[in-house]
């Protein structure tokens, strides 16, 4: 067949473009290398029974009238394809040395928590999170589609956006003069960007926060059921999705792209296969070496030099006979740091790869939604996540696979040592399986160029103008990719559904 999209690649945002494009009509072909289709949000099972997501944790835009939401109406899925919402009074807990504080939906609230920490710094506090809010507004009206009036009706928002363009999250910090100890609890959910403040992108953080303010979700059936409708809606409209195909080269003629090489990782033989328009959801910056640098254009070469997001490590783990509401999980994530600089704690784990003092993320997936699937009834998982070093993995993996090993596992027992002492005492006892994944686990599984976890790294130099979108400079050939829109389940959504609006003509997303 040649379709009238072929796309290659099959992560979320790919998924959202081929299933809107499909329900309108047209022929719809994916290729993913993948045994699984959904990249970064692909679901395995170990042990025959525990299911595991390989990175999606919470998300955001899923309410009424919001991108999710108006994605999967279009699709006739809002009623099977659910979300159920953290608990609007702490979605998320931040756990400090000194400090505990669970981040509030409501703006007000957060600043009277933040205040009572800290009583003599409750005028900058208010000030700071009065900023995000503003800051936050005026990003929402310079995101396409842009619509020029809302500019001017908004002018205040937009100009208070439009200064933080270069700034990162600890530059605003300092602005307003945060005490260090109230910075460190703002900032603890880095491991949504795998980034320090100091490096931060303050529209990254701003655009993260206030989405999972105004509602942090988990599917009510787990991400694999997401991933699967998806597939269905192209599958049942006459499209396809053929896995373990592999892309090994593209077929340019006249700087016109005209289709890709593909090898089927089951057989190894190497197949043809073309498309009225090609969509690259593989990462732009591999895809345009494999097509030659040459033929993009000076500015899309430009916007092709980013720098990689760093990488991450994963610990999936499944307990039995306990019940981790009974030790202070819930409909929340937790974040621990034992430091009081999470620019320390950072440089500490990615720069020097000492994690004996580890900061991390905890998620509790069983204790998010009522349905099962997960693992069995009187079993709970339990993941634990943090930042790791893609060239120090890689290195040890090609030279001392023992090393590797064991460095994965002093990790998890770091991570366990700490969660034994704070939270739940004697948790090795009731841990009855666990699997590790380092950035060469990404990179392999997830076929991400150096184990990146976000495509471009969200620094403010990728996060202005300059960032990469859809446009090739190629003809019949767009990006559709974390780096080429936004990283993470809303923002995939959003990529996907706003080159289907491009394309189409069909305006399903607003600026409300």
């Amino acid at each position: 067949m040649k379709p009238d999209y072929l796309i290659v690649g099959s992560g979320l945002s790919a998924l959202v473009f081929g299933a809107l494009m499909a329900k309108s009509g047209k022929t719809v072909q994916i290729l993913e290398a993948h045994e699984h289709p959904g990249g970064f949000g692909h679901t395995f099972t170990m042990a025959k029974k525990y299911t595991f997501n390989a990175q999606f944790h919470y998300v955001w835009d899923c309410g009424e009238g919001q991108t999710v939401n108006r994605v999967l109406k279009k699709l006739g899925l809002e009623q099977e394809v659910t979300f159920e919402r953290y608990d609007s009074e702490g979605f998320d807990h931040m756990r400090s040395p000194e400090h505990s504080l669970d981040i509030p939906s409501e703006p007000e609230e957060l600043i009277q928590r933040l205040s009572a920490l800290f009583p003599a710094h409750g005028d900058l506090i208010r000030k700071f999170v009065n900023e995000v809010e503003k800051t936050g507004a005026g990003l929402k009206k310079l995101s396409p589609p842009i619509k020029p009036i809302e500019l001017l009706k908004h002018s205040n928002e937009v100009f208070s956006a439009v200064q933080y363009l270069n700034s990162t999250l600890q530059d605003v910090f300092d602005k307003f003069q945060l005490p260090q100890a109230a910075q460190t609890l703002l900032a603890l959910q880095w491991p949504d960007f795998l980034l320090p403040p100091n490096q931060l992108s303050f529209y990254a953080w701003v655009i993260l926060f206030r989405g999972y303010q105004a509602g942090a979700f988990y599917p009510t059936q787990h991400f694999e059921h997401v991933i699967n409708s998806l597939v269905n809606v192209i599958e049942s409209h006459g499209g396809q999705v053929l896995l373990n195909h592999e892309v090994t080269n593209f077929r340019v003629t006249d700087r016109t792209v005209t289709g890709v090489q593909a090898m089927d990782l089951t057989t190894h033989q190497t197949h043809e296969f073309t498309g009225d328009t090609v969509i690259c959801n593989i990462d732009p910056k591999k895809a345009a070496k494999m097509i030659g640098e040459s033929q993009f254009s000076k500015s899309v070469r430009r916007k092709l030099n980013y720098e990689y997001s760093a990488s991450n490590y994963m610990a999936y783990c499944v307990v039995k006979d306990i019940d981790l509401r009974e030790y202070g999980f819930g409909k929340w994530n937790l974040f621990h740091t034992g430091h009081h600089d999470l620019n320390e704690a950072f440089a500490q784990m990615y720069d020097r790869n000492d994690f004996s003092n580890p900061s991390f993320a905890i998620t509790t997936p069983t204790l998010l939604t009522t349905a099962s699937g997960d693992c069995p009834e009187d079993s709970q998982i339990v993941e634990f996540l943090t930042v790791a070093n893609y060239n120090y993995f890689q290195e040890l993996r090609d030279n001392d696979r023992k090393a590797y090993n064991q460095k994965k596992q002093e990790i998890l027992d770091s991570i366990l040592d700490v969660v034994e002492e704070h939270y739940v005492p004697n948790f090795r006892k009731y841990m009855v399986f666990h699997i590790t994944g380092s950035p060469t686990t990404n990179e392999r599984f997830c076929w991400c160029p150096n184990g990146n976890s976000y495509g471009s790294s969200l620094i403010p130099r990728n996060m202005g103008m300059g960032r990469l979108n859809h446009e090739t400079s190629l003809n019949h050939f767009y990006f559709c990719n974390a780096s080429s829109g936004y990283p993470g389940f809303a923002a995939t959504f959003w990529t996907g559904a706003l080159l289907y609006q491009r394309l189409s003509g069909d305006m399903i997303l607003g600026n409300s």
